[in-house]
């Protein structure tokens, strides 16, 4: 894992805090922590899926 990749998922995770603050101006940590995690998860998925679809040929 390269410190670029984590940088992305700590801004993944950083925006989904910030956004469920928006949402709930008095969410508990528990959901901040949630967020956290959810958004951590899905950068790091989403960053793989877009590796994953550079690598394929194209096609047509």
């Amino acid at each position: 894992m390269g410190l670029l990749e984590d940088a992305e998922k700590i801004a993944g995770a950083v925006v989904a805090v910030e956004g469920a603050k928006k949402l709930d101006p008095n969410a508990s940590i528990l959901t901040e922590g949630a967020a956290a995690v959810a958004g951590f998860e899905g950068a790091g998925a989403l960053a793989e899926h877009l590796e994953k679809k550079e690598d394929e040929p194209q096609q047509g």
